[in-house]
């Protein structure tokens, strides 16, 4: 798992970047003019505000002020700059990933983008970082940057969540803390298509994203979710050779409030309330909700050196992933 004699990749800093506005959801805009059904979805799904930077602030420059104050004072430059794909790219044939290395002021990193997995792709991200740490003895650290704000005008996503923003860096390297012990990934592209926002007929402001089938995201994709998330506990449990007693909290994305109660009932393992208490705070921030949830989780000081931390993340493009950390 960890190459041989080569020291285990962890974490080497997180730095996340939120807003100092938060927006009641009750107030949003755009409850006045949507379906009594999606306006009632918004209002109950668990959401009490969310956090809402100015409209001048793009997920590229979010990303770059979360790297660049990650950065601060570092002696040297990450090897690699790998972002996590935004909702929507700043420009077509153009490189967002190149876009955030200039204004966080890299020169010498490579970039690229890590895309089609939505909030899946920290999980993804994190996994190769590590892959891409082992597998080249003269990398020292990667570096995984992300930002959330709503491709459209509407942060309500029916039948998902509502969208806040925020934007996040972290840092995976030898020896870091905690350290990834195991992880394991999936995709089904029969969903690929289950989302769409029609952005060719349509100026920016009024794009508005679409559900094909509201059904099919409730029961057969949550069945899905459902039958994958359970087997795939037990199998990075079993790679790293431990027993769900022995797993100390555990994360996931922060989707709605019914979601954590959900898949608790099915892994028979408590959510933590770090997960929900920035549900209730920020609302939805993509990518971005299990690193924040992990980095706020481990400055709480409630875990001691050696304990377990088990993640799960998954998206409505149908891509999954469970990721075991050692403090």
């Amino acid at each position: 798992m960890n190459g041989g004699n080569a020291a285990p990749v962890g974490i080497g800093a997180i730095h996340c970047v939120l807003p100092d506005e938060r927006f009641p959801v009750d107030k949003l805009p755009e409850l006045d003019n949507l379906p009594r059904e999606e306006a009632d979805f918004a209002r109950g799904c668990g959401i009490h505000t969310v956090s809402r930077f100015t409209d001048e602030a793009t997920p590229a420059g979010l990303a770059a002020q979360a790297t660049r104050e990650l950065l601060d004072g570092a002696d040297r430059e990450p090897d690699v700059l790998l972002t996590v794909g935004a909702r929507a790219p700043e420009v077509l044939l153009g490189s967002d990933s190149g876009h955030i290395a200039a204004e966080a002021g890299l020169t010498s990193a490579f970039s690229f983008v890590l895309d089609g997995l939505g909030c899946t792709g920290s999980s993804a991200a994190w996994a190769l970082a590590r892959d891409l740490l082992l597998a080249g003895p003269s990398r020292q650290s990667v570096l995984i940057t992300h930002a959330s704000r709503p491709v459209s005008l509407d942060r309500v996503r029916y039948p998902v969540t509502v969208i806040g923003d925020g934007a996040f860096a972290m840092t995976m390297v030898r020896g870091g803390r905690p350290v990834l012990r195991a992880h394991r990934q999936e995709t089904d592209g029969r969903f690929h298509d289950l989302f769409r926002v029609d952005y060719k007929s349509a100026p920016w402001y009024e794009w508005r994203e679409e559900c094909r089938s509201a059904d099919r995201y409730r029961f057969e994709l949550a069945l899905h979710s459902q039958q994958r998330l359970a087997r795939m506990v037990d199998e990075v449990l079993a790679d790293a050779g431990v027993e769900r007693s022995g797993i100390a909290a555990t994360l996931m994305q922060n989707v709605t409030a019914p979601a954590f109660r959900f898949y608790e009932s099915f892994l028979g393992l408590p959510v933590h309330p770090v997960c929900n208490r920035h549900l209730g705070q920020y609302g939805h921030l993509g990518a971005m909700d299990v690193v924040l949830n992990l980095d706020r989780l481990l400055a709480d000081g409630e875990l001691a050196p050696g304990d377990l931390v088990l993640v799960l993340n998954n998206s409505p493009v149908a891509a999954w992933a469970v990721t075991l950390w050692e403090v």
